[in-house]
């Protein structure tokens, strides 16, 4: 195991980072491509940060790409003490950024929790969004209204543990309650690549482009940088119905591009259901896994390409 004795370096691939200044804060991104080309924002997945876009870059050369670290992510700054990551505040996030880089519209990219916030943006503000490109999204995770009571239950006592941990003050957690990962020092990046690849199984070589990313100098060692409340289990999960209704609000011609096989979250018969919400919509299937943008950019870049016409 190599101890890390300087910070980890930023891999940017083909691209350079871009700092935008937001009402809530700054946030960071990759940006490559052609500076006079279709603008296109990409939304990266759950824990994962703008470095998930890499793969791509030259795949979408002909594109002004911005690949953005959302809040709480990668480079990007936290949401304020106090607050949480609620799904509405993802819509104002994007908005936020095209504003910032003097975009009145442009095209989405989203992979995974990305795509739900991509999606979202689109049915929200369909002026905004010309192109709507998903992988492995279309909306976000349903709830079952059963479950409600339950899930708010357990997230305000986990909200209210981590803030007690935080203050050295301990409350007791609810039974089978997970506390959230921590921020805590490990020996090197590749201690932290092995955490990474036991959580999400993916190619190693891509699994590194978003740790490294995501790390920060913790004494001797490295930490993660992201934002432990991401950890925290969401207070609120949207009726089927509900999605639904939202995702008929989408204007703009739509693609989805879906792993086989399929993640238990996105199951083809809820993927088909709420792609038949859609004006323009077509699904596009590649054996795969989750990650397959970056395990197979070459096939995901050609669809990208014939969809949205770079």
């Amino acid at each position: 195991m190599t101890v890390m004795t300087a910070p980890p370096a930023e891999l940017v691939g083909d691209g350079r980072l871009v700092d935008l200044d937001t009402p809530r804060g700054r946030l960071v991104g990759i940006r490559s491509g052609a500076p006079d080309g279709p603008k296109l924002l990409a939304l990266h997945g759950w824990l994962d940060n703008a470095a998930s876009f890499i793969p791509l870059q030259r795949e979408l050369a002909g594109f002004d790409l911005v690949a953005l670290d959302l809040p709480g992510h990668g480079a990007s700054a936290h949401r304020a003490a106090g607050y949480d990551y609620v799904f509405v505040d993802w819509i104002h996030d994007v908005l936020d950024v095209l504003d910032a880089l003097g975009w009145h519209s442009a095209m989405l990219l989203g992979h995974s929790m990305g795509g739900a916030i991509a999606s979202m943006a689109a049915a929200a503000s369909p002026a905004r969004v010309e192109r709507l490109a998903l992988i492995e999204a279309l909306g976000p995770i349903s709830g079952k209204p059963g479950e409600a009571g339950e899930r708010l239950q357990k997230a305000v006592a986990a909200r209210r543990a981590l803030e007690a941990r935080a203050s050295a003050v301990e409350l007791p957690r609810l039974p089978g309650e997970r506390a959230p990962r921590s921020s805590r020092a490990m020996a090197s990046v590749e201690a932290a690549l092995a955490a990474r690849l036991a959580a999400t199984p993916m190619a190693p070589d891509c699994a590194e482009l978003i740790v490294r990313r995501n790390l920060r100098i913790a004494g001797k060692g490295v930490a993660w940088r992201s934002d432990p409340r991401l950890m925290l289990p969401g207070h609120i999960r949207t009726d089927e119905a509900v999605i639904q209704d939202w995702l008929r609000h989408i204007e703009c011609p739509t693609l989805v591009i879906a792993a086989d096989p399929a993640p238990p979250y996105f199951a083809p018969e809820v993927r088909d259901a709420r792609l038949a919400q859609l004006r323009d919509a077509r699904v596009e299937v590649v054996a795969g896994g989750h990650h397959l943008h970056m395990e197979q950019p070459a096939i995901v870049g050609a669809l990208l390409r014939d969809f949205l016409g770079g």
